[in-house]
């Protein structure tokens, strides 16, 4: 199995105080971590993780680094794994992106992104054939995802976060499509005229699959004590993709997506946090 990411890179620099701060409101008490992050990486690396016990995946990432020590720290977890960042370019002009992440008890979060290289990502830093799976977000620009989806020869999953316009031919293109909530009102209707699957998230609340705007299957998360839902969305991305892949069954994949995502919640940081596949199996089976 061979799965190219085309996506962001940050640092992600998470500060887990005792509640959001509400608009211009300062608190105190919180503690500093710094982790991998980035959508782009963050797949990537979990997809590394998911399917390594099961039949192994060549996963490849294709982003943009700055000439700065933030790329080392950016990159070290998926370095580790083995994911492969020979198309990790790096920008001697641009810095690394960082996200900027407040964190408070329940898990919940507030993120700023400062993009930096990401935003540098061209067409030209694309292969011109991108051979196996695919997928992508919106975290880079938009021209440089849509040339993506056009040279895959394979399966792509769009994930359309955070929410930007897109074209017809994406949508269309698109086996399978991930959004939340929020995203699936910003896209309407238009989400389901290309006749692939589409998937909306509702966090705790679970996930629909729809099929030509029909709604095919429902799985919900196991209950578990969030501590941190940074990089949730992106573990179901890469658990829903790998396991389509692998030929289960929609509903199944479904249903492994969220129990990927819920045990991603119980730990902080986005890719420390993505399970490996024996523990999403322990988890459906409890």
């Amino acid at each position: 199995m061979r799965i190219t990411v085309v996506g962001s890179i940050n640092l992600d620099l998470v500060a887990t105080a005792p509640q959001l701060p509400a608009p211009g409101e300062t608190v105190t008490g919180a503690t500093l971590a710094r982790h991998p992050g980035g959508k782009g990486a963050n797949q990537a690396h979990a997809l590394k993780k998911l399917a390594a016990e099961k039949r192994g995946a060549e996963v490849c990432l294709i982003g943009r680094v700055g000439n700065d020590a933030m790329a080392g720290e950016a990159l070290a977890l998926m370095e580790d794994l083995g994911v492969d960042l020979a198309g990790v370019e790096v920008d001697v002009a641009a810095p690394t992106g960082v996200a900027l992440i407040a964190v408070d008890p329940t898990g919940e979060n507030q993120i700023v992104v400062a993009a930096g290289a990401n935003h540098l990502v061209t067409p030209e830093q694309l292969p011109q054939r991108i051979e196996g799976a695919l997928i992508v977000q919106l975290e880079l620009p938009v021209e440089t995802v849509e040339a993506a989806v056009g040279r895959a020869t394979g399966f792509v999953c769009a994930n359309l976060a955070p929410a930007a316009p897109v074209s017809e031919a994406l949508l269309r293109r698109a086996d399978l499509i991930v959004v939340n909530e929020t995203e699936a009102e910003f896209y309407g209707d238009g989400l389901h005229r290309g006749g692939g699957r589409v998937v909306v998230t509702k966090g705790a609340k679970g996930a629909t699959l729809y099929q030509r705007g029909v709604e095919t299957a429902w799985a919900a998360p196991p209950a578990v004590e969030a501590v941190d839902a940074t990089g949730a969305g992106d573990v179901f991305v890469a658990a829903i993709t790998v396991a389509l892949l692998e030929g289960m069954a929609p509903a199944e994949a479904l249903r492994f997506a969220c129990a990927a995502g819920a045990f991603s919640v119980t730990r902080p940081g986005a890719q420390p946090s993505a399970p490996e596949r024996r523990q999403v199996e322990g988890l459906l089976a409890e």
